[in-house]
């Protein structure tokens, strides 16, 4: 077996189980520490073990099974679900909602309760890490209904990037949109997502933000897909997005080893839910509505 302080060849445990799909890397490191995984027979404690084809892992007492290619889906999360797998509130989950055919998948990035539209879902735990990476440079853009009254100049601390409770927040974009009543409907774009950070920034500015929809993230948009609905990322879409072939070659370099798939004890996977565009063209917008209840349209804006 594997010495717990190696780090030549192969690749690390947590990783290889963030690969299959098990959990993020951080999770599947906390996994390690509970002592839920075992390598060639024996718990290990610490995720500072690589690992290679020949070592046989097992989590929960369960065998990893053999790669899987990464897959990526859209989903449009409806208000009032968590973006968690478990919720020690016991509320409702994104993932109790998804299609029962759906393989085993991890979000990336969250939406919080009261957010709704486009999220991001993935098989494959290093996809997911390398899409909510910062250093990636995608555009999150989002329309945000915010009650209270502002002009241009009194969103220039949001262009510039503020401090909010200690926290730092690089620039946003933001422009105003149209007044309804009492609220305004603004435009947002930033390049990364820290906790609640467009709610807690216009806060700082005066306005409350009582509805907020996400319409895209990178070149992945909401579209016309509807509150609830998920659809897959098409394999084409995938290489000439993300340069990813249906491959579980495909994420990382020519030394690392094949990655597992998915976990062990999961619903078993059955025919992946219909692929659809993930892309959409032209200038088209969604409708606000006047109730915070309807469920919005994706705009197609770039």
């Amino acid at each position: 077996m594997p010495k717990e302080s190696e780090t030549e060849g192969g690749e690390r445990i947590a990783k290889r189980l963030a690969r299959a799909g098990v959990a993020s890397r951080r999770e599947a490191e906390r996994m390690i520490e509970a002592g839920r995984v075992s390598v060639n027979g024996r718990k290990i404690a610490s995720p500072a073990l690589n690992v290679s084809e020949a070592d046989r892992i097992e989590v929960d007492g369960q065998p990893l099974a053999a790669a899987e290619p990464p897959r990526l889906w859209r989903y449009h999360k409806p208000v009032g679900l968590v973006t968690s797998e478990r919720d020690e509130k016991g509320r409702a989950t994104v993932f109790d909602h998804l299609p029962p055919d759906m393989p085993r998948v991890l979000s990336v990035g969250r939406l919080d309760l009261t957010s709704e539209g486009l999220l991001l879902l993935t098989n494959d735990g290093e996809l997911k890490r390398k899409l909510e990476l910062p250093s990636t440079g995608w555009t999150r853009r989002y329309r945000a209904r915010a009650h209270g009254r502002i002009d241009d100049a009194g969103l220039e601390p949001l262009r510039k990037g503020l401090t909010v409770e200690g926290e730092r927040f690089q620039p946003m974009q933001v422009e105003i949109e149209r007044a309804q009543g009492g609220n305004l409907w603004l435009g947002i774009s930033l390049k990364e997502g820290k906790n609640r950070e467009i709610r807690r920034a216009l806060e700082a500015v005066g306005l409350v933000v009582n509805r907020l929809i996400r319409i895209s993230y990178g070149p992945f948009q909401l579209g016309d897909l509807a509150a609830g609905a998920v659809e897959e990322v098409r394999p084409k879409i995938l290489r000439d997005q993300l340069g990813i072939k249906r491959d579980p070659e495909a994420l990382r370099g020519p030394a690392q080893p094949a990655p597992p798939a998915p976990k062990p004890g999961a619903r078993k996977p059955r025919a992946g839910a219909k692929p659809g565009p993930a892309l959409s063209s032209g200038p088209k917008r969604p409708s606000p509505g006047g109730s915070p209840g309807g469920a919005p349209r994706g705009s197609r804006r770039g």
